[in-house]
């Protein structure tokens, strides 16, 4: 799969068509996906609420769409209508974005800026289970599924979390926390406390954090199409 198809007309066609929702303030938060003319990120871009048309229409893996709706959804009002074509100019026709979501959700999952819960004693090795099974679709190979058990089991709640990978410090904390479970029962009720913990530091700064999580996936995005050259 590569961006757009590899056709610039085709990226051009959606910046375009997200510019005038934007300009006719039809770019909504907390509405419905596409009603009326008028949508999220997502909707405003296909018209539906259907994310796997982006991998279709634009050429680009459903899992970064789904990463837009959520950035989208948590940034402040402004830079959220200013969001979707910020998003799709970042992307060159032709790039291959296959990794770039894994790398957002390794990202989240080792980076104590973003998550600062990952270096609680008691999740940190759990997270550093699921930061490892990442290391392959981050390098665009499989995963490894001939791993030892906590590390498949790791595998398996990383990607299932992977849609929601840009809500970050209380989810990774919970993540963790379930990975944990499964070595070691005993510890999930002082696992589970620390992702209460993190929820709350979580809300004192969730606007810088989803604007964090915005400039990263850019800078992902970015560095896939300089890969190119």
């Amino acid at each position: 799969m590569r961006a757009y198809h590899g056709d610039p007309a085709i990226k051009a066609e959606y910046l375009a068509r997200v510019a005038a929702h934007r300009a006719a303030d039809e770019l909504l938060q907390g509405y419905a996906y596409w009603r009326d003319g008028k949508g999220c990120a997502v909707g405003c871009t296909i018209h539906s609420d259907d994310h796997a048309r982006y991998e279709t229409a634009l050429g680009i893996p459903r899992m970064l769409a789904c990463l837009e709706d959520a950035i989208f959804e948590g940034l402040p009002q402004a830079a959220a209508r200013a969001w979707p074509e910020r998003f799709l100019a970042a992307i060159e026709p032709g790039t291959d974005l296959s990794r770039v979501g894994w790398q957002l959700l390794r990202w989240l999952l080792t980076d104590p800026g973003i998550n600062p819960g990952i270096e609680h004693p008691l999740v940190a090795e759990a997270v550093r289970q699921c930061a490892a099974v990442l290391e392959s679709p981050c390098a665009g190979r499989p995963i490894d599924v001939s791993a030892p058990y906590a590390a498949r089991i790791a595998a398996r709640i990383a990607a299932r979390s992977a849609s929601y990978a840009a809500r970050s410090a209380p989810y990774a904390a919970r993540i963790a926390a379930e990975s944990a479970s499964y070595a070691a029962d005993a510890a999930w009720s002082a696992a589970e406390s620390a992702s209460y913990a993190a929820d709350a530091a979580w809300s004192a700064a969730e606007s810088a954090a989803w604007q964090m999580i915005g400039d990263k996936l850019i800078g992902l995005l970015t560095a896939a199409t300089m890969a190119r050259h």
